[in-house]
């Protein structure tokens, strides 16, 4: 057998857009010291009583499944939950765009709200794509505090591969940070968000299955970081942040984290000039 999937049929997607609506409700006690490995986790302070870190709200109601229900990725087997069963292999967090009304409080039950908004199909030169909307809604007491829109995109195994990142020398621009993300940090990140994706941890298993020439940083810890780099440039607390991810990054090659003069949107960028994460925030 050649391994190459079968395209999908409108059955199939029409099947799965029959998810959309679907929603379930969590709540969850907003400990501290969920949070502060969190903060720790991003390179934040600890003192997350005084300052929340970046997108603190991440740090909660990670998806708690039996070992039973994991796929061989490590995430949840498809059709567990909200998410219908896309047969792609291959599940990459896309985007996400979040709102802030007011800051969730430390010490206290919140209340999640998961609901399946969208479900689009895009047949694309490397095969198909399937993009999953999930509307997050966080509330406290009642009232909204935090909306954020997530998009999955699931996709074929073959095709993922990517040569390894060349160490380009470039001129640090004045308005820039540079990070360098290692081992240690993509693994304490995972386990601050409970996040078992191979990917990140498992070099045998990124190389081998899913093609990648290193373990991969999450987007979400890049998005972290932007967030956090966003926030410096600007004394107002932030409203919104929209980030989505475009090229892979790995471990122990630097990255630079910058600002797109005259706007509000930043970037990061790998050494060799590839733009991997883009962002938008408003204050």
């Amino acid at each position: 057998m050649s391994g190459v999937l079968q395209p999908l049929t409108p059955a199939e997607l029409e099947n799965w857009r029959r998810y959309i609506g679907r929603t379930s409700f969590h709540e969850q006690f907003l400990d501290v010291e969920s949070l502060r490995r969190y903060a720790v986790a991003v390179g934040s302070t600890p003192e997350v009583e005084k300052s929340q870190p970046p997108i603190a709200h991440w740090a909660y109601f990670s998806d708690a499944v039996a070992q039973s229900q994991l796929g061989l990725d490590g995430h949840p087997q498809r059709g567990v939950g909200l998410i219908p069963p896309i047969r792609l292999k291959r599940r990459m967090f896309a985007a996400s765009s979040i709102r802030y009304s007011k800051p969730l409080e430390l010490n206290q039950h919140a209340r999640l709200k998961l609901e399946i908004i969208g479900l689009n199909h895009k047949a694309g030169s490397s095969g198909d794509l399937v993009f999953v909307e999930l509307q997050r809604t966080f509330t406290q007491h009642g009232r909204e505090r935090i909306t954020e829109q997530q998009t999955i995109v699931y996709l074929e195994s073959s095709g993922a591969g990517t040569g390894v990142v060349s160490h380009t020398p470039t001129a640090e621009p004045p308005d820039a940070d540079l990070w360098e993300p290692n081992a240690v940090e993509v693994f304490r990140f995972s386990a601050a968000t409970f996040n078992a994706h191979r990917i990140h941890y498992d070099l045998p298993y990124a190389q081998g299955v899913e093609g990648y020439s290193n373990l991969v940083v999450q987007g979400p810890l890049t998005a972290a970081k932007l967030h956090a780099f966003a926030q410096s440039c600007s004394p107002k607390p932030m409203t919104s942040f929209a980030f989505r991810t475009r090229a892979p990054l790995f471990i122990n090659q630097p990255v630079r984290l910058r600002r797109n003069p005259g706007d509000h949107s930043f970037e990061a960028v790998r050494c060799d000039g590839v733009v991997a994460v883009t962002a938008q925030a408003t204050s």
